[in-house]
């Protein structure tokens, strides 16, 4: 039976799947807004990896906003998001100095160090500029998220 790593992360917004393989390559992603049916939204992500997959057995991986609450109630391991970047981006990544994440109530901005320190930024939640203003925006004009886009 094949075994996958998988991570989850459930945010204030959206909620993302991946899957990788032994050799560390992607086999599954995807990408949902939850419009606040986490639940649902991610018994469908993992529907879909299994219509993808087959039977298989995972190792899961939770982060996100939301994310901590569903590894509360279901005893899933939780990873903190900007933890899990920042070791991604160094061990993968050694010539990038900085990342940004913009997500659904803040955005952060991590300054990562020739020491292999970090420092993190972070701006205050439900601030302007996130997902959740960008999805507020569109409503209030009628639009999609990718019409949005498109007119800025």
């Amino acid at each position: 039976m094949n075994h996958y790593r998988v991570g989850l992360d459930v945010g204030s917004t959206t909620a993302k799947v991946v899957a990788i393989n032994e050799l560390g390559e992607i086999v599954f992603s995807k990408y949902n807004r939850h419009c606040a049916d986490i639940l649902s939204t991610v018994i469908a992500l993992f529907e879909d990896m299994k219509s993808d997959l087959g039977d298989c057995e995972i190792s899961l991986s939770v982060t996100g906003s939301i994310g901590i609450g569903l590894t509360e109630r279901f005893s899933f391991p939780f990873v903190q998001e900007v933890t899990a970047s920042v070791e991604y981006v160094k061990n993968n990544h050694s010539d990038i100095s900085t990342i940004i994440d913009i997500g659904g109530e803040d955005a952060k901005i991590v300054y990562l160090k020739e020491d292999g320190g970090a420092d993190l930024r972070m701006n205050g939640n439900c601030a302007g500029g996130t997902g959740a203003f960008i999805d507020q925006m569109a409503s209030l004009l009628g639009v999609s998220v990718d019409e949005l886009n498109l007119l800025a």
